[in-house]
């Protein structure tokens, strides 16, 4: 065997192993973040729910769009979703498909919310879910989350096509 060609191997070998660890750190992290999501809003921690988008980071619902951190726990806040937690709410995100490009990444995926009643557990709407995230000094940060309702609207399925491309 020739020695001089295994030390730049095993140089190769590390760094393209080191590359990899890397990678997937990143993507432990962003479905971490993400999921991070439906526990902070189901106990209603308005503050855990915004700390998942940067300061001017945008949460684009079908039911409307709120930007920054101010607007995002007001939502949390809010007559309509303390009223979901008061009589039992759970958020349910899947990890969905995740690309990193750098120090930028953009996630497709599911949610469902499901609401507590008098009969049991009802889902209340599931949701097509396309996360676009940038790496900060505080770690991986949501810029914009876009997520459309999966009902006969051709909105959620587009999003979820995008993941596709």
């Amino acid at each position: 065997m020739n020695t001089e060609n295994a030390v730049p191997d095993t140089a190769r070998l590390i760094a393209d192993l080191a590359a990899r660890v890397a990678y997937l750190e990143d993507k432990q992290a962003i479905v971490d973040l993400m999921t991070s999501y439906g526990p902070a809003i189901d106990a209603g921690c308005a503050d855990a729910v915004a700390r998942v988008w940067t300061a001017d980071g945008v949460y684009d619902v079908d039911t409307g769009v709120m930007r920054g951190h101010e607007q995002i726990t007001a939502m949390v806040r809010g007559r309509m979703h303390q009223g979901f937690i008061a009589q039992g709410c759970a958020h349910i995100l899947e990890p969905g498909q995740v690309r990193i490009d750098g120090d930028t990444a953009v996630a497709t995926g599911k949610s469902m919310l499901i609401l507590h009643d008098d009969d049991g557990f009802t889902v209340a709407r599931a949701t097509a879910n396309r996360w676009e995230l940038i790496r900060t000094d505080e770690g991986w940060k949501c810029t914009r989350r876009v997520g459309r309702v999966l009902d006969s609207r051709p909105e959620a399925r587009e999003l979820l096509a995008l993941a596709a491309e």
